[in-house]
């Protein structure tokens, strides 16, 4: 039955500040506490600093900074939990997906649609909706797709974050660091091949061009059949930075990802006694020929750090970027419902729905933040402020989908060939136009000899304007302010010790929903972009230390996590907008755990339980939608990834780890579960010099067949069992 089987330190010299009118204003307001203590740039000589990324993530599992938290910060000095996957991380686990970056991030897990990026859940909350994906601190477009290739690490901070972030950040905010030029010579190409025709180059090259100046390069060229689901992506990162350790920093750099892919969609379910069965083999191709998933990311980037003195600081980032995605797949659904595995057989009859959707957006920000350190009023304080700007405007039409085909298949007949052409003509467009503006303060004073009190205030202003194909015209305006307090208490320097506080909103003009038709009068989408927004909390208790020597980071904190007044349908048919009378709740434990055990053994270990989530408010009824007393879908109770490396001697090292999900249950479906799975990963390498490794890994190693994107009436597979063989060298 073919295809199916069940089952540097450099003096800062004086130099007249080149600041944007933005960062101007930012000095003006939020340093004179620390010019007034200090003397004026002419007068403050040479400051010593040196030339060095928060740290070197391409060679460590642990890190101890982060800018995540606006400005360079100790993690150990950020009250909420952190987890950082950095370049070594993802290198060693061949993690060249953002999705399978996420993956081994516990808390996380996805909405099934487009690919599995149409909804990212962080403990039950929306990453992907609210707009919570961010690059070097800047807001990312949604839904498209994203590469490992320039990243240096992937930072994830759990909890409400509105008051550093603006809107959103319910579960948390995800932020990808660019890799940046740096004082140094030295190059690396890495060449993957693997399962399912997998073939990929990537280069990463970075060039001294003066005393303090640095060009780096980083290319991909990456292309799989995988079975059917081809990936075809090409992508180039140049940046450029002078000033290197100067009063002034510059860098501009440029983006570009282009992507060429034959999404797999989904498989169909089969249900047993309310259980998810996955039947279909995984790798297992079903979609036509002429299907597509093509998307285009665009940016470019300016940033300038003029230093104040040795620990204060005014970073200024200014973004233009253009984002465009084109998805035409097969939603694949039995002809027949079967209604046992034994009805399921290699000439069972597959249909293909279309699904269609398209996008365009072009995305302008800019952004100042002040960090820095003040004795003032009798007391140490450490101060962040900052203020941010965005203008959005977007096209999409989420109903792209055309005519069915009628090109059916059948379960012993994946990847058959089949094909149609393109006869949709030019798509309807909703617009949308949003407008952002962000001030924020943060102020981290020490109380008494090892505590601090955190407590910082954001406002921000949010205006959407929309337009559907029809005429319909739709606006909406926000002021939102989101506070955010806690104590630290770190009664030696290799522990720390808090408790806070914080808030968030997700307001109705968010960065999905105005993709989803018609704004008549009266209509859903008037209903809904015409509510308030809602409202959430997050209150965290926890501890971080340093331990083995300073040699590895241990985290534990507590949580709970609250949206109090969610959306309904209000049951008044002639009701204008949405009540905000839903409410819920997750709450448990998070565990980190990163760094070096002995010389030899390295290790990451990151742990969400979640034991107690509930829907505590709901004015839904009736159908399969979760409802009062439920337990929020896509929340499963445990989730966890873990990796460790060994060096066995000079030659060899070897690693491995898995990736565990309990059960959870898709939205809009309170009558189905998905059940838990662990998947095993193994890497062995071997160094024929300093200079050039030879790595194989072997990723799901058991094959097992499990349900990992989740959608009310189907399920995407988890990946098959894949080998890789990875020839990387430095020079």
């Amino acid at each position: 039955m073919t295809g199916f089987t069940m089952h540097k330190p450099s003096p800062v010299h004086d130099k007249t500040p080149l600041l944007p009118l933005a960062a101007l204003m930012l000095a003006g307001a939020v340093a004179q506490p620390v010019l007034a203590q200090s003397s004026t740039d002419k007068d403050m000589g040479t400051v010593l600093i040196k030339d060095k990324r928060v740290e070197d993530a391409k060679s460590v599992l642990r890190v101890r900074e982060t800018e995540i938290g606006k400005g360079r910060q100790a993690l150990r000095d950020i009250p909420q939990t952190v987890t950082v996957m950095t370049e070594r991380l993802m290198s060693d686990r061949n993690l060249d997906d953002f999705r399978e970056v996420l993956k081994t991030t516990a808390g996380v897990s996805f909405q099934a649609g487009e690919t599995g990026e149409e909804d990212v859940r962080l403990r039950g909350f929306s990453l992907g909706q609210a707009g919570d994906i961010y690059v070097d601190g800047l807001r990312d477009a949604p839904l498209i797709e994203r590469d490992t290739f320039n990243q240096d690490r992937v930072e994830v901070l759990k909890g409400s974050a509105s008051m550093l972030f603006g809107k959103g950040s319910t579960g948390g905010v995800v932020n990808q660091v660019n890799k940046a030029p740096h004082l140094l010579d030295e190059h690396e190409i890495n060449l993957t091949l693997g399962s399912g025709q997998q073939r990929r180059l990537t280069g990463d090259f970075n060039w001294v061009t003066g005393e303090d100046a640095a060009l780096r390069l980083n290319a991909m060229t990456h292309q799989a059949d995988n079975w059917g689901a081809k990936v075809d992506k090409k992508g180039i990162a140049p940046t450029f930075r002078w000033g290197i350790g100067e009063r002034d920093e510059y860098s501009v750099g440029l983006y570009h990802l282009d992507t060429d892919g034959r999404p797999l969609y989904n498989h169909p379910w089969f249900i047993q006694n309310g259980v998810i069965v996955p039947t279909l083999p995984a790798k297992n191709y079903y979609g036509l020929a002429s299907d597509h998933l093509r998307t285009e990311s665009t940016y470019g980037t300016f940033s300038h750090v003029h230093r104040l003195d040795a620990d204060s600081q005014i970073k200024t980032q200014l973004r233009q970027g253009h984002y465009e995605r084109d998805l035409w797949a097969s939603a694949i659904a039995f002809v027949t419902p079967v209604s046992s595995l034994a009805d399921i057989t290699a000439s069972t009859a597959l249909k293909r729905t279309p699904k269609g959707r398209v996008g365009e957006s072009d995305l302008t920000q800019a952004q100042s933040d002040y960090s820095g350190k003040v004795q003032a009023w009798g007391h140490r304080h450490r101060l962040i402020a900052g203020v941010d700007a965005y203008r959005e405007n977007a096209l999409r039409n989420q109903s792209f989908a055309g005519t069915a085909s009628g090109l059916n298949t059948t379960v012993g007949t994946p990847s058959d060939g089949a094909w149609r052409a393109d006869t949709r003509g030019a798509p309807d467009m909703n617009r949308f136009k949003a407008q952002g503006l962000g001030v924020y303060a943060q102020d981290t004073v020490e109380l008494a000899a090892h505590l601090q009190w955190v407590l910082g205030l954001r406002f921000d202003h949010f205006t959407g304007d929309y337009r559907d194909p029809g005429g319909n015209q739709f606006r909406m305006s926000e002021n939102l302010w989101s506070p955010r307090t806690g104590l630290l208490y770190q009664p030696d320097d290799t522990s720390s010790y808090y408790v806070s506080t914080g808030t968030s909103y997700n307001t109705s003009g968010d960065t999905y929903q105005y993709a989803l038709g018609s704004f008549a009068a009266g209509s859903a989408n008037a209903k809904l972009a015409n509510t308030p927004p809602e409202q959430s909390r997050n209150t965290e208790l926890g501890g971080k230390w340093e331990i083995l020597d300073k040699k590895a980071s241990l985290g534990m904190a507590l949580f709970r996590t609250e949206k109090y007044n969610e959306r309904n349908t209000d049951p008044d048919v002639a009701a204008t907008q949405m009540l905000l009378s839903g409410k819920r709740h997750a709450s448990g434990m998070e565990f980190n755990l990163a760094g070096r055990l002995s010389p030899k053994w390295e290790m990451f270990y990151n742990h969400t339980w979640i034991p107690s989530a509930r829907i505590d408010n709901s004015n839904i009824t009736t159908g399969n939608a979760q409802r009062l007393g439920d337990r929020p879908a896509l929340t499963p109770k445990h989730s966890a990834s873990l990796w460790t490396s060994y060096l066995l001697n000079s030659r060899w090292r070897v690693g491995g780890g898995l990736n565990h999900r309990s059960e959870q249950s898709p939205e809009g479906n309170r009558n189905v579960v998905a059940p838990a799975f662990t998947t095993l990963d193994a890497m062995a390498e071997y160094s024929f010099s300093d200079a050039t490794t030879l790595k194989f890994n072997a990723n799901n190693l058991t094959n097992q067949l499990y349900a990992d994107t989740l959608y009310r009436g189907f399920y995407g597979p988890g990946a098959p069992r894949t080998v890789q063989v990875s020839l990387k060298t430095r020079f």
